[in-house]
């Protein structure tokens, strides 16, 4: 197996917790929109389905399934958008910006093991970059807020692609802006969406399932279970096995 010269992390649900936060703005604003016909628990179980994918498709998906079509359409001159799914996203986005505006919220919601990787490969010397979903206004305020807006090497975010993941083009940014071969870089994720776009650009990954994703990883990502890790400890432990040429001569964390 090639070496590993260089890191991707993804943001939400891999370096910070913030999937959780964006589940329960959706269920906020669900609940706001269509009081009498949709509870907090059932959109935020609804959400483990769509987790890691687009805005829109996150929000049309929820919209379907819970009838806030109508109510959503209401919002649409209030919040100046051109479709339904726009004045849901708006709406959850109010939710949304309150609870990371608070420092703290962030900080209690980081993932340790991650960040941990991250800092033991800035110390090895190895390339880092960002790959995100997330826009570059919203990813930036939680760098700064974890201490970390000066460490990545590159950082690409949904404004930066025409087309975000599951499709490949941020990791292949990532390749190319920091200068190493896509099988030279493992990426880390934590959903099947994310997992994809990664794989599909020839990088090797390392899934970190979460409440939220471990269900549709272990489904749906194309990666062996060994490579999907669920018990933070073993994070790290996963990372070397991988990085052990002998040890892995045969695997591969591609499928």
């Amino acid at each position: 197996m090639p070496e590993i010269n260089a890191f991707v992390f993804d943001l939400d649900g891999t370096l910070v917790q913030t999937e959780r936060l964006k589940a329960r703005s959706y269920a906020k604003a669900a609940v706001e929109l269509c009081p009498e016909a949709v509870t907090e628990k059932d959109v935020l179980e609804a959400y483990k389905e769509v987790v890691g994918e687009s805005r829109q498709t996150v929000a049309t998906t929820l919209m379907e399934r819970f009838g806030l079509e109508a109510a959503s359409a209401e919002h649409m001159t209030e919040v100046d958008v051109d479709a339904p799914w726009q004045a849901f996203v708006q709406v959850r986005l109010d939710y949304y910006e309150a609870l990371v505006q608070d420092p703290e919220v962030l900080r209690d919601h980081r993932w340790p093991h991650t960040l941990s990787l991250l800092e033991r490969a800035r110390e090895n010397q190895c390339a880092v970059a960002l790959a995100t979903t997330s826009r570059r206004k919203q990813a930036c305020h939680v760098l700064n807020v974890l201490g970390h807006d000066d460490t990545f090497d590159f950082v690409a975010t949904a404004d930066d692609v025409a087309r975000t993941k599951p499709h490949p083009e941020i990791y292949r940014m990532c390749a190319v802006e920091l200068g190493v071969a896509p099988d030279h870089i493992l990426a880390l994720e934590d959903s099947p969406t994310g997992t994809e776009a990664a794989v599909a650009a020839g990088l090797h990954c390392i899934a970190f399932g979460t409440p939220f994703t471990e269900a549709r990883l272990r489904a749906e990502a194309p990666l062996d279970d060994a490579w999907i890790v669920t018990d933070p400890e073993a994070l790290i432990a996963t990372v070397d096995r991988l990085l052990d040429k002998e040890s892995a001569g045969h695997e591969s964390a591609r499928a």
